[in-house]
């Protein structure tokens, strides 16, 4: 391989790999975690509380980013049976860090009809959340209300939990901030079109983003093989 060869090669080889470089430094970094979150509930006939799992994604979608909120265990239970589509659940979710808001999601009714004395099973809450400042944020559980047969149960967290989502967003134009207030800027959406983001860590996005690092890499090498063979071809 002449010298000239060789050169626009380990070129090539560079500029791709200096690529997959970028695209990693690019990714926005991302920490979930399953949390326990113990609600005390307020209910028509008393006082009660019960302890859940709570997991916190996010996907991006246009200019925001649409938030799931997923209970693994239900929280509160009716006297009496509940008949399909007798309750209705709805949530905050509390972000800290570059900016504060409150993000509401909602759920669809029960599916089925719940027995009596059974803890309620909660349907995954769904709602988009806009940043007004770029940075990193977090996600905690937050207020959880139960409406049913014309009653409505408001469940608190009363153990102070940690976060179930830590991320880097972006907000559109660029705004940067460290900690300002802002208002709620949320509401129920559909899907589609969306990109995903890391959603159980970055193990994720490393796993993502490692593949396609190592095309980019095996597409140097074709391109290194290639010459070589094109060398060869004009020696001969």
């Amino acid at each position: 391989m002449s010298d000239r060869i060789r050169s626009t090669a380990l070129l090539i080889a560079s500029a791709l790999a200096g690529s997959a470089a970028a695209v990693l430094a690019a990714a926005p970094a991302a920490h979930a975690d399953v949390v326990d979150v113990k609600y005390d509930c307020k209910t028509p006939i008393g006082d009660k509380s019960a302890v859940s799992p709570i997991d916190i994604k996010a996907v991006k979608e246009g200019e925001g980013y649409k938030l799931t909120m997923s209970f693994q265990k239900g929280v509160s239970s009716s006297p009496v049976e509940l008949g399909k589509g007798a309750m209705s659940p709805s949530a905050l979710i509390v972000v800290k860090g570059a900016e504060e808001a409150s993000v509401p999601v909602s759920g669809p009714a029960n599916a089925e009809a719940a027995p009596a004395n059974t803890p309620i099973k909660i349907s995954d809450l769904s709602g988009t959340y806009k940043p007004k400042k770029s940075g990193k944020v977090t996600f905690t559980a937050g207020v959880l209300t139960i409406k049913a047969l014309g009653t409505t149960t408001t469940c608190t967290p009363g153990n102070s939990p940690k976060a179930s989502l830590e991320l880097d967003v972006t907000a559109a134009g660029g705004a940067t901030g460290g900690g300002g207030t802002s208002g709620s800027t949320a509401g129920n959406t559909s899907g589609g079109g969306s990109e995903s983001l890391p959603q159980t860590g970055p193990a994720d996005s490393a796993l993502a983003l490692g593949t396609l690092g190592g095309t980019v890499l095996l597409t140097g090498a074709a391109g290194v093989l290639w010459l070589t063979r094109r060398g060869q071809r004009a020696r001969s």
